[in-house]
C-alpha cells in the first residue's frame, strides 16, 4: 500500500514539477498532516535520474514549507488571538498570558522556530503560538525557512542517494533523527546559557552606571 503510495507520488511529481513540490509542502507545512517524508525523497530520486534538478528541489521544497508555515501564523493572528481575547477565560487562557506569550516570542522566537522545524510532530505546530504571539514576521519567515531548508535538505539527498528504496530512507532517516534531537538538546542549553550570560552582563552595567 505505501510502495503504491511512493510509487503515486513520483509520478505526480514528475508530472507537475516544482510547482507540485510546492504544493505538497505547502500542505504538510500548513493545515493538512501530509508527511514531508513521502514527498521529497521522490523528488531526489527524480533528481538522481536527472528528471529534476536537486537544488530546485530543496528550493521548491522549502518555499512551500515557507507559505503553509506563513498562512498557520496568518490563521493564528487573524482568528486565534482575537477569539482567545474574547473567549480564553473559559480555557485558563487571560491577557497577560498572551502578554507573557508575546515577550517569549520576541526575546526567544528566532531559536524556538528554527529548533521546531527540525522536530518531527511539532514543525508544522510552531507556527500557531508565532502568530498569536504576533512574533516579528521578518524573523520568522528567517528563521522557518533555515529550519525546513535543513529538513528537505536532507531528505531530498536521501532520495537522491537512495532512490525508491523507502525501507533504507526511513532507517537512515531514524538515524539521522537520533542525531538531530540530542542537537537540537544542545544547541538549547548553550543558547539559555548565552542568554543567561547576558543578562548577567547586562544587570552588571546597568548597575554600575547606575552608581
Amino acid at each position: 500500500m505505501f510502495e503504491s503510495v511512493v510509487e503515486w507520488l513520483v509520478q505526480t511529481i514528475g508530472q507537475l514539477g516544482y510547482t507540485g513540490i510546492t504544493g505538497l509542502m505547502f500542505l504538510e507545512s500548513s493545515f493538512f498532516p501530509f508527511p514531508s517524508e513521502v514527498v521529497i525523497p521522490p523528488a531526489g530520486y527524480l533528481a538522481s535520474i536527472q528528471k529534476m534538478n536537486i537544488w530546485l528541489v530543496i528550493i521548491a521544497g522549502t518555499g512551500g514549507s515557507l507559505l503553509g508555515a506563513v498562512f498557520n501564523y496568518w490563521l493564528a493572528l487573524k482568528l486565534g488571538r482575537p477569539f482567545l481575547l474574547k473567549y480564553g477565560k473559559y480555557l485558563f487562557i487571560s491577557e497577560q498570558t498572551l502578554a507573557r506569550a508575546d515577550i517569549f516570542f520576541r526575546r526567544h522566537g528566532h531559536i524556538s522556530t528554527f529548533i521546531a522545524r527540525l522536530l518531527p510532530g511539532i514543525r508544522q505546530y510552531i507556527s500557531l503560538p508565532a502568530g498569536l504571539a504576533r512574533m516579528n514576521l521578518f524573523i520568522f519567515c528567517l528563521f522557518t525557512s533555515l529550519g525546513a531548508g535543513i529538513w528537505v535538505a536532507i531528505l531530498a539527498l536521501l532520495g537522491f542517494l537512495f532512490g525508491r528504496n523507502q525501507e533504507l530512507i526511513n532507517e537512515q532517516l531514524h538515524n539521522i533523527l537520533l542525531l538531530i534531537v540530542p542537537a537540537c538538546v544542545l544547541l538549547v542549553i548553550l543558547y539559555v546559557y548565552r542568554y543567561q550570560r547576558l543578562k548577567k552582563a547586562g544587570k552588571k552595567s546597568g548597575g554600575t552606571a547606575g552608581g
